[in-house]
């Protein structure tokens, strides 16, 4: 539920959300939740499918296709569930990255931070504990 939250958060400050997920059984689950993880309130969102209209552009789209499969046009925030850097991050104005204490999400997180880092991107990290 703190996916959902954060992404929440986003979107009511008017952010175009992308959230990039590892797999179709993962989009589908983020699917579902959104749908029920608090029921006062709503976010617009959908599993974007290669033909998806994106004209809503302030709504929630849920994926985990690579760039050459759609055409990305959020500019806002990606929220990335994958655990390889997608080829289309520097699209968005932020990342954010999830890293849970599982040690392969750790070891993952730490080589996507090293790639942010090597490029010169400004990185800020908030460690929470829920």
């Amino acid at each position: 539920t703190f996916i959902c939250r954060l992404t929440e958060k986003a979107w009511s400050q008017n952010n175009a959300v992308y959230i990039h997920t590892m797999d179709e059984s993962a989009a589908t689950k983020y699917d579902e939740l959104l749908w029920s993880f608090n029921e006062t309130s709503f976010l617009p969102h959908q599993v974007l499918q290669t033909d998806t209209d994106q004209s809503q552009k302030k709504n929630v789209l849920i994926g985990n296709h690579s760039a050459d499969a759609i055409s990305i046009t959020y500019h806002d925030v990606l929220i990335n569930l994958h655990d390889e850097t997608p080829s289309f991050f520097s699209q968005f104005e932020r990342v954010a990255e999830i890293i849970t204490t599982d040690e392969t999400s750790r070891i993952k997180g730490r080589e996507r931070y090293q790639f942010y880092r090597d490029r010169g991107y400004a990185l800020e990290t908030h460690k929470l504990s829920l």
